[in-house]
C-alpha cells in the first residue's frame, strides 16, 4: 500500500523505533480498524506486532488523500490485553 508520513509521523517513527514494515503489515492487515472520535477523515489501523513482543501498533491515518497518509503512530499500551 502506498503511503505518506506527516513530519510528526517520521520524527516518532525514529524516535520510537518503529520499523517501516511493521507499518505497512498494519496498514495492510489490520486487526482492528477504528474511526477516529473527533475527525472524521481520520481512521485507526490496529496490528499486533509479533517481533515487538506481540504490542499493538496503532497508525492513525488521513483516509481521505491518496496515497494515504500516515499522521501518527505508537504502541497502545491500552490495547494490548484487548486485541
Amino acid at each position: 500500500m502506498d503511503f505518506t508520513l506527516t513530519k510528526h509521523a517520521q520524527i516518532v517513527l525514529k524516535e520510537r523505533e518503529i520499523d517501516i514494515a511493521w507499518c505497512e503489515q498494519v496498514l495492510n492487515f489490520p486487526e482492528q480498524v477504528e474511526p477516529d472520535p473527533e475527525q472524521t477523515e481520520l481512521e485507526h489501523r490496529l496490528g499486533r506486532i509479533s517481533q515487538h513482543g506481540g504490542r499493538v501498533l496503532r497508525i492513525v491515518v488521513n483516509k481521505t488523500v491518496r496515497p494515504i497518509r500516515i499522521v501518527t503512530l505508537y504502541f497502545d499500551r491500552t490495547m494490548f490485553t484487548k486485541l
